[in-house]
Parts: structure tokens; C-alpha cells; sequence
């Protein structure tokens, strides 16, 4: 039995197929499948069904996986104790929603590049629920992701920042009106992001909260876009706080008073529960450095 055989193990069994594992690790799926083999003669037993269309873990293989991991930890921690201290190496996939792609991504590369020089962070910007699967299925190493993940025994959540947001609409449309109420959402549509996106959540409760409807929504699947088409005027919205009083100041946008504020969208570094390399404790410790919602967008 040897780590390298242990790392395709680990892999094969927490990602959602051989394939994405063999990426992970940068073998062809032959390579990976042969290490396989070699452990399971190693060990004198099958650790995969491989009967069907995608291999399972075997009882053998569900009983193995966390002495895999426990194994594959100590290995780092010997390292790490016996050798002078080193950051972690190699690659990281990190997933990342727009807006903090828009705002604090680059203080965290740039904190990664000036702590952590032997990473190399490889970014992935989407919607929270296609990274809470992608994170599921072993395509990503870690995510900061608005909310906590649903899936509590697989996804450990771990709170890093909240993003506070304004209503805000074009001067021309508002016309005098500097307040956000019924008025105007029944004769303008709501500019937002689609279902998926974790403002969504934020939006539904601040309407049933203030007793409201909104009749028509907008929905585009880009923020920068979303500040376009409210800063044309086609309608009513809500951008993140640093966003609004810049475009506010510039007179692009006018901020809407209401009678209680939007909630904050709280976020979480969200890591697989049983992974627990040095890795990721080093990543969540450079989000907590570099995280800041406040910023208003480069593009901006």
C-alpha cells in the first residue's frame, strides 16, 4: 500500500466519477484505475462495484474510506513536523459567486500569491447552487457560497461575511419618489438575479416581510448586467451597497428609502466534511483575510 495509492482511493470515492478523480490528480483514468487495482490486491479486497454504469463503493470500500483519509492526514502532519514548515502546494480549486468575484477576489489572490506562494488558485465563478454541486461531486476543493449548505453531513459551512445591499432605480424613473413601495412595483418590474442565485432567497423574504408583490421580475444571470439595465431604467432593483452609493453619487442611480432594510446575505467557506487537508484551512484563513463586500466593483 502506498500514499499515491491511498490518493486515488480518496479521490475515486469522494468524486462523482473515475474520471474527475483522474483530473484531480492529473493521471489518465488508466493510470488511476491501475492504482486501484494495485491497492485492492494489496489489501485482498474489492473496494468498487464496478458492475454498473458508475463504480460504487463496496461495504469493504465504505469501511476503508475514512482510515484512507485519517492515513492520508497523517501523512501530511509527519510532513509537515519532521520537515522546516511550508504553506501548502499545488493546485486549488476554489469556487466563487460573481459578486465576490466583482469585489474581493482579486485582494485574495493577491494575499494567496504574497502567503501561500507554492498554491496555485484556479478560481470558478457561478451560482451558489451549480458550486454547492460541483463541490459535492469532487470538482472543487472549497467555495465561499452565500448561505450554508443544505447538505450538513457532507458540506461543513463556516461563516466568513455577510454583503449588505439598497434598492436603487434610475432618477428618470423614480421621478420624485424617493421611496420603494407598492407604486412602483406594480408599474416597473423587478431587476434581479434568477432562481439559484442566493439574493433570490434575500428578495422573496424582504417582500413577504414588507406585505408586498412584485408582479414582473427581470431576471439575468450577470450583476454587471443588472446594474446596466437599472441604470438605463427598465427597472427597480437592488445592488450591493458599495455598488449604490457610488452610482449614486455619479447620479446614474438614486437610492430608495424603505420601511425596513434588506436582510444581509450572510456567506460561508464551504469544504467536502471529511476532507481535512492543510489545504483548506489555509484557504478559509486567506478568505477571512481578504473578504470585503464594502468595495464597489472595479468595472464600476
Amino acid at each position: 500500500m502506498t500514499l499515491k495509492q491511498l490518493e486515488a482511493f480518496y479521490w475515486a470515492a469522494t468524486c462523482a466519477s473515475f474520471a474527475l478523480a483522474a483530473q484531480r490528480l492529473h493521471l489518465s483514468t488508466s493510470s488511476l484505475s491501475k492504482r486501484l487495482a494495485e491497492l485492492e490486491v494489496s489489501l485482498g479486497a474489492s473496494l468498487f462495484d464496478r458492475a454498473g454504469q458508475r463504480a460504487t463503493l463496496t461495504d469493504a470500500g465504505e469501511r476503508f474510506l475514512p482510515r484512507a483519509a485519517a492515513l492520508l492526514l497523517a501523512a501530511d502532519e509527519t510532513k509537515r513536523s519532521i520537515g522546516a514548515p511550508a504553506s501548502p502546494g499545488g493546485r486549488c480549486t476554489f469556487g466563487i459567486g460573481e459578486l465576490s468575484a466583482l469585489t474581493w477576489l482579486p485582494q485574495l489572490v493577491a494575499h494567496v500569491g504574497r502567503h501561500l506562494p507554492d498554491l496555485r488558485l484556479e478560481p470558478h465563478v457561478n451560482f451558489g447552487s451549480a458550486l454547492d454541486e460541483r463541490l459535492r461531486n469532487g470538482e472543487l476543493d472549497c467555495a465561499v457560497i452565500a448561505g450554508r449548505s443544505p447538505h450538513h453531513g457532507l458540506i461543513s459551512s463556516h461563516t466568513v461575511g455577510q454583503a449588505h445591499f439598497v434598492w436603487v432605480a434610475a432618477p428618470a424613473l423614480a421621478g420624485k419618489t424617493t421611496t420603494l413601495g407598492a407604486p412602483l412595483l406594480a408599474q416597473h418590474p423587478i431587476v434581479t438575479l434568477p432562481t439559484g442565485a442566493g439574493t433570490s432567497r434575500l428578495l422573496d423574504e424582504w417582500l413577504m416581510a414588507e406585505n408586498l408583490e412584485a408582479p414582473h421580475r427581470l431576471s439575468c444571470n450577470s450583476w454587471g448586467a443588472v446594474a446596466g439595465l437599472l441604470i438605463e431604467g427598465i427597472g427597480v432593483g437592488f445592488l450591493p451597497e458599495g455598488w449604490a452609493r457610488l452610482l449614486s453619487r455619479r447620479g446614474d442611480l438614486r437610492i430608495l428609502k424603505t420601511r425596513q432594510a434588506l436582510p444581509a446575505l450572510t456567506y460561508t467557506f464551504q469544504k467536502r466534511s471529511n476532507d481535512e487537508r492543510h489545504l483548506l484551512t489555509a484557504m478559509r484563513a486567506a478568505v477571512l483575510a481578504s473578504i470585503d463586500f464594502s468595495k464597489a466593483a472595479r468595472l464600476l
